[in-house]
């Protein structure tokens, strides 16, 4: 076949390539990686967990330009463009820079049927090998140990909260779910985990292999108050720190492993305080708790397990009083929309349900029935739309000025609102 031309073109070209979306092995990568040649001559940390991940992605990225170094950012899913996944000194690549990398991938795969993901991976991962970095952060997809950033060595590795998800992949339980994420260790080097409660195979893997487990309570620890927060590692400290731009009460949790992560890295990535200081306070992520002020305020957030949701519901009741919520809602059909729904049931008054462009998405009746299931009799019924942006706009609609819009779940229903930029209240409110 002739080359695709655009990067549409190739992303097509990845989406027929195996019949699986989800086919869990190294083997195909590890093949192709060899045949590349890939490797990094810099550090590489590698970042796992169920929740906490891409922020803490950020804030590791965020830190590091701070201190002046290069660093090369792998972070999934993308909100609105596949560009976004490729991050190349604290900005996205161009479209068009990707396409070598894709092509080269294609040229030496042979008859090895590469899953998407296994395929825009190593495309994304060649882009980070030759580009000059002094740092590369690569974020694990589903599970660790046979995702296909894991063909790659890390020299520290992160694991964030885990919880129930993917469990058709995973395991039934966070024991499970735990040792898939734990593959991501290496013997003999630094494996942070900022999980309060890691499973207990987290730790045992860590053991038999030998790496140099670094653990929250034990290794690191933070506190703090409405001010400001402090942190302690084994051997510096860290006071009077700001909180983190991103919003959450989780995000201090998730800063307290990065900071641990650039202790365990210290001789090879020095930091200064001035740089998690200043990179702490200028980090950005959208679609984690990002409020959008106005008339009504609507929050966007990729809350899509219930250990998110529940993070989210004490999120928007830390906000303070609203006279109503109104909540944009839309899911993939594998994950447990009755969990989430439960979570933020006691604070949403009215619901707008969404289909979603993708086959393994819940439609907006099959989320209806879910949510008739879980919620009062007594409550608003909900509404059904076709796409993320219509619902938006039918609670912009309904909503008061003085009201609250939570706009959550899958990636693809947050992004559906922000395709077209980041959302206004509309100007008959009187904003």
């Amino acid at each position: 076949m002739s080359s695709p031309a655009t990067l549409d073109a190739w992303l097509a070209h990845c989406e027929r390539l195996h019949p699986k979306s989800i086919d869990m092995t190294l083997q195909r990568v590890s093949t192709v990686r060899q045949r590349l040649g890939l490797r990094f001559d810099v550090p590489v940390i590698t970042v796992a967990g169920t929740n906490g991940k891409g922020s803490s992605c950020a804030m590791l990225e965020a830190i590091a330009l701070q201190a002046g170094y290069r660093v090369g950012l792998y972070i999934k899913p993308h909100l609105v463009h596949f560009e976004e996944r490729c991050r190349i000194a604290g900005a996205s690549v161009d479209a068009e820079a990707l396409l070598p990398h894709f092509a080269a991938v294609e040229a030496v795969r042979g008859d090895v049927a590469l899953t998407y993901f296994e395929f825009t991976t190593l495309a994304i991962m060649r882009a980070l090998s030759l580009a000059e970095l002094d740092l590369v952060i690569l974020e694990v997809g589903l599970g660790g140990r046979l995702d296909a950033v894991n063909a790659v060595d890390g020299e520290c590795a992160l694991i964030t909260s885990i919880d129930l998800d993917h469990m058709d992949y995973l395991g039934p339980d966070r024991e499970s779910i735990g040792f898939e994420k734990a593959g991501i260790l290496r013997a003999g080097r630094p494996a942070v985990v900022s999980d309060p409660v890691p499973p207990a195979s987290v730790l045992r893997h860590a053991a038999d292999i030998g790496a140099d487990l670094w653990l929250v309570g034990r290794d690191f620890s933070h506190a703090g108050d409405r001010q400001q927060w402090s942190w302690r590692g084994r051997a510096r400290r860290q006071n009077a720190l700001a909180y983190p731009a991103l919003r959450g009460a989780n995000q201090l949790l998730n800063a307290s492993g990065v900071l641990a992560v650039f202790e365990a890295l210290r001789e090879r990535l020095p930091i200064t305080a001035q740089a998690v200081r200043s990179g702490l306070a200028t980090v950005e992520l959208a679609g984690r708790f990002q409020i959008v002020p106005g008339q009504p305020v609507i929050v966007l957030d990729v809350a899509h397990n219930p250990q998110a949701a529940a993070a989210l519901a004490f999120n928007l009741d830390q906000m303070g009083f609203y006279p109503r919520t109104h909540a944009v809602f839309g899911a993939m059909h594998d994950k447990d929309i009755a969990g989430m729904v439960t979570r933020l049931a006691a604070l949403v008054d009215r619901w707008y349900l969404s289909d979603l462009p993708l086959p393994r998405a819940a439609s907006a009746e099959d989320l209806e029935r879910t949510l008739q299931a879980c919620l009062p009799a007594a409550a608003e019924p909900p509404s059904r739309h076709e796409s993320p942006a219509s619902a938006l706009r039918a609670a912009l609609a309904a909503a008061d000025p003085a009201d609250r819009i939570v706009v959550f779940g899958s990636f693809l229903c947050v992004g559906g609102v922000l395709k077209d930029g980041v959302p206004r209240t509309p100007s008959a409110h009187g904003g």
